[in-house]
């Protein structure tokens, strides 16, 4: 059973950091794409990091120069690094991933982590 578990949010002052950290374990061959999501109250949910395992990562307009996705391959782990924080970024963040279970021949899934609160006060 695949499982994605994430940690690293919490209350912070506008301008400062936080890592979030997403660890998938379970019977993983591969994970080819590895995101952050956001959902602040009453919005819809965002795209805010995007990885894929040759190293390509994308960022939404709102948090280019401020965050940095990058991975643990070893570990199976994602993380966001979020820097210069501002209120707008305040949010529940969500890790989600496509991966292959098992075996290469296995098949491509995708799973969603439980989510971690970010605040960030002015």
């Amino acid at each position: 059973q695949v499982q994605l578990v994430e940690s690293g949010g919490g209350l912070v002052q506008s301008g400062g950091s936080l890592r979030l950290s997403c660890a998938a374990s379970g019977s993983i061959f591969s994970i080819n794409v590895m995101d952050w999501y956001r959902q602040a109250p009453g919005k819809q949910r965002e795209l805010v990091a995007h990885s894929i395992s040759g190293g390509i990562t994308n960022y939404a307009d709102s948090v280019k120069g401020r965050f940095t996705i990058y991975r643990d391959n070893a570990k199976n782990t994602v993380y966001l690094q979020m820097n210069s924080l501002k209120p707008e970024d305040t949010a529940v963040y969500y890790c989600h991933a496509l991966l292959r279970a098992v075996r290469a021949d296995g098949p491509i899934l995708g799973y969603w982590g439980q989510g971690t609160q970010v605040t960030v006060s002015s």
